[in-house]
């Protein structure tokens, strides 16, 4: 028996004791981590396991499945992105900055025979952080454990997982930045010496103990890289920054796609449904199996620009990517607040939303798009924003908007 399984036990043996949270044996559930082979078969990241999804699907934006462009899986989309996700840094699509540093790093490791450096990937919803931590195990031969910041409530949870790790698997925290203080407390030597202090029993009777761990790779992935603290983002070896992706790169994604889902789509159909998925391949996925229903149902079953567009259109995704609640943002403030400014507060009662939502996750696209603006009196709508409408614009610097001259 093994040094860390011997003190694991024990461990588990304290009655009431917050480290009780597993059953010891390999292989097992742990804290809402799965153990995956290295190809990632078992829905691999983006909350790849049903608790993370869960969190994800609250935590990453309001609306859910409901809305077509949605950067924010939800649990039972997350199957079929499984099949849809790439095996090996070959076959991942975009992002070539970032992959070609990523082969530099895990081609050194692999001759070096070592762990890879703990990674951080950033970057917006969908762009493919957890495709990404399954590539890295892929291409080691490693297994890989799935987890997120929230399922790991507890000091124990993670100690648990840490535990149950071989010799140069890949650990991928989904949502890093929500981790627990204490949680990051315990993860820090961990990370550093690949060790672990474990505090066996309550009061008096309390004692400390450190376990050795395998030589492993930790990769975290969050949304959120402000709210990462120091010391944590400082033991990342390598941070790697995930970019809105080009419609010719979502276009190669969109025939992959096809090709793995089965549904006969032409180049132009492609470029259609790439040009409105965001800059994001989960919502041209999206869109796509939205189109192959349409063709399906209401056409001859192949995907074409026009039969793309007129899908799209069904389903409420206009030529920028805006759906129903983006347009109704947008109509607000150009036709009953003339341009604006507005509240944020006023803005979200108008469309029948949340002002956290519409600050969230309707009013960043809009803002990339240049269809808004946020200024210190409220919200504005640009001239593009009117175009969109097919409104004539208005002039911005009405006379009372304009500060008076002393002289």
């Amino acid at each position: 028996m093994s040094r860390a399984t011997s003190a694991r036990r024990e461990v588990l043996a304290q009655p009431g004791g917050d480290e009780a949270v597993a059953s010891g044996d390999p292989g097992d559930v742990v804290a809402g981590g799965s153990r995956v082979g290295a190809s990632g078969d078992a829905g691999v990241g983006g909350g790849g396991h049903p608790a993370g999804a869960a969190v994800q699907a609250v935590a990453g934006g309001v609306g859910g499945a409901a809305r077509p462009v949605d950067p924010v899986a939800d649990p039972a989309e997350l199957a079929d992105e499984a099949r849809l996700r790439p095996r090996r840094l070959e076959e991942f699509i975009g992002q070539a900055q970032l992959t070609e540093h990523l082969h530099i790093v895990i081609e050194a490791a692999r001759r070096r025979q070592q762990a890879v450096d703990h990674l951080l990937f950033v970057g917006p919803p969908g762009l493919g952080k957890t495709s990404l931590a399954g590539i890295v195990a892929a291409e080691m031969g490693v297994g890989l454990r799935v987890t997120s910041g929230p399922a790991l409530a507890r000091a124990g949870d993670l100690a648990a997982i840490l535990t149950d790790l071989q010799a140069g698997d890949v650990l991928f925290v989904d949502e890093i930045h929500r981790l627990p203080r204490p949680v990051e407390e315990v993860l820090y030597p961990a990370m550093e010496d690949f060790q672990l202090d474990i505090l066996i029993g309550k009061g008096p009777t309390a004692r400390s103990i450190r376990l050795d761990l395998p030589r492993f790779t930790l990769v975290g992935a969050t949304t959120r890289t402000g709210l990462l603290t120091g010391p944590l983002r400082d033991r990342f070896g390598f941070v790697g920054r995930l970019d809105l992706y080009g419609p010719d790169d979502l276009q190669r994604i969109v025939l992959r796609s096809a090709a793995i889902l089965g549904v006969d789509v032409d180049d132009d159909g492609a470029w259609e449904i790439a040009r409105r998925s965001r800059g994001t391949p989960r919502i041209a996925n999206r869109l796509l199996r939205r189109v192959r229903d349409f063709v399906e149902v209401r056409a001859d079953g192949v995907v074409t620009a026009e039969r793309a567009a007129e899908g799209l259109e069904l389903f409420g995704v206009d030529q920028l990517g805006l759906d129903k609640v983006d347009r109704a943002i947008l109509d607000a403030l150009c036709r009953r607040f003339g341009g604006g400014p507005v509240g944020l507060t006023t803005l979200a009662q108008c469309v029948g939303e949340e002002a956290g939502t519409v600050e969230d996750a309707y009013e960043p696209y809009l803002l990339q798009q240049g269809l808004l603006q946020r200024t210190p009196r409220g919200r504005l709508a640009t001239a593009g924003a009117f175009a969109h409408l097919g409104l004539d614009p208005v002039d911005p610097l009405r006379p009372e908007d304009v500060t008076p001259s002393l002289w």
